[in-house]
């Protein structure tokens, strides 16, 4: 991204921002005065109605996020990485979806796809970061 890391990492990591950028997300449950910190919790409404609740797991200003989600029977995990470079950062995004019972052949088949949404999203994100710091 054309961003430092700092940038990046603190428009990505809050939940609140979520909506705006990724593609999947119509809405997230969190208070709105609520600064991003280990242990924060929340849950999203997605798309396709699934209503996930999420749990920040690693928060490393500036150098690593993650966060674990879960939906019945689907779990969901998802690590950024911020790597400061001359010319903004990098951003490298980690996941593992996995499921249970009747739920594995579905989270199986979310995690093929997941990569290229990620990608997508966080091209979308690098966007919106950029009009944020130029108005």
């Amino acid at each position: 991204m054309p961003h430092s890391a700092e940038q990046a990492f603190t428009y990505l990591v809050d939940p609140r921002n979520r909506p705006a950028w990724q593609s999947s997300l119509l809405s997230v449950d969190v208070p709105a005065d609520e600064e991003p910190h280990l242990g924060q919790a929340w849950s999203e409404l997605t798309a396709v109605g699934v209503r996930p609740h999420l749990v920040v797991t690693e928060l490393v200003p500036f150098r690593v996020w993650a966060e674990s989600g879960t939906w019945r029977g689907v779990r969901a995990d998802l690590r950024l990485r911020f790597t400061a470079r001359a010319d903004g950062c990098r951003v490298q995004a980690e996941g593992e979806v996995s499921g249970t019972g009747p739920y594995a052949v579905a989270a199986a088949a979310s995690g093929l796809v997941a990569g290229k949404a990620i990608a997508a999203d966080l091209r979308k994100a690098s966007r919106l970061i950029g009009e944020q710091h130029a108005g």
